[in-house]
């Protein structure tokens, strides 16, 4: 009991400070890391592209089976390079989350911190290294599966051959945009996760909803700004499909948790 009277004596006022200047250091320190993770996954969109028009110059591939297997061995050899690039966002993320969290250490009180910086990431940093694996290396893998079905279309259905190839020819801009939804998707889900595994070893059992707040939220997101959720309890952030995501935690999502810290 001892503990919880000492955190007891950090004021409202003083934790109510610091959420909302972490907030601000939290779209800051994102956009920074969102940004640099585009990037280099947008380098691996751009070797896809010469991959595909290596093999299909004109929009018609010439060879499937070579291109299908180059761009599997493509995969393959990008592994160490994922994990090592997935490493670089994991933990830049974790590292200015903790910052943000410590950045106004003094207002929060000794037991707090500590608190704070014993908060058990390891395993869930690792998860995100993980997944961060897997989505770089499905980028090419997905690439060839999307040639080898309009090149199947195409055999199909003739009278749209000329429109097929073009839609070939874009590969690479399809695996751009994929890898720019990616690290903008990843970046805030790994800020919004860590937030909420440090929150919920300090005793948070719930946070307020907050949106970005321009003209580009989502109106399903709209509905839940403002609005309290418990941590095991996500609200349903996409109405069409059902799917339930705490904030920032579903694809470019920008809002953010604003923890609800108790005495």
């Amino acid at each position: 009991m001892q503990p919880q009277a000492r955190i007891r004596k950090t004021s409202d006022r003083s934790v109510e400070s610091f959420i909302k200047k972490k907030s601000d250091e939290r779209f800051l320190s994102g956009r920074k890391a969102e940004r640099s993770y585009s990037r280099q996954l947008r380098s691996v969109a751009r070797q896809i592209n010469s991959i595909v028009k290596a093999f299909a110059p004109d929009g018609n591939v010439d060879d499937m089976n070579g291109m299908t297997s180059t761009l599997n061995r493509y995969a393959e050899i990008l592994r160490p390079w994922a994990r090592a690039v997935g490493w670089g966002m994991v933990s830049e993320v974790s590292r200015r989350d903790e910052a943000a969290w410590f950045a106004h250490g003094n207002e929060m009180g000794r037991l707090l911190r500590e608190e704070i910086r014993t908060a058990p990431t390891g395993e869930l940093l690792r998860g995100r290294l993980d997944e961060q694996v897997r989505l770089i290396t499905s980028l090419p893998i997905d690439a060839s599966q999307r040639v080898h079905r309009l090149t199947t279309e195409s055999l199909i259905n003739s009278s749209r051959a000329s429109e097929i190839a073009k839609e070939i020819l874009r590969s690479g801009d399809v695996s751009e945009s994929r890898a720019t939804l990616i690290a903008r998707t990843e970046t805030a889900r790994t800020s919004a996760l860590l937030t909420q595994a440090r929150a919920e070893h300090v005793g948070s059992e719930a946070y307020i909803w907050h949106t970005a707040e321009d003209s580009d939220v989502r109106h399903d997101h709209q509905i839940l700004n403002g609005k309290i959720f418990k941590w095991n309890d996500p609200p349903i952030a996409d109405v069409r499909t059902g799917i339930r995501a705490h904030a920032g935690c579903i694809w470019a999502c920008r809002c953010w948790a604003e923890p609800l810290i108790p005495d």
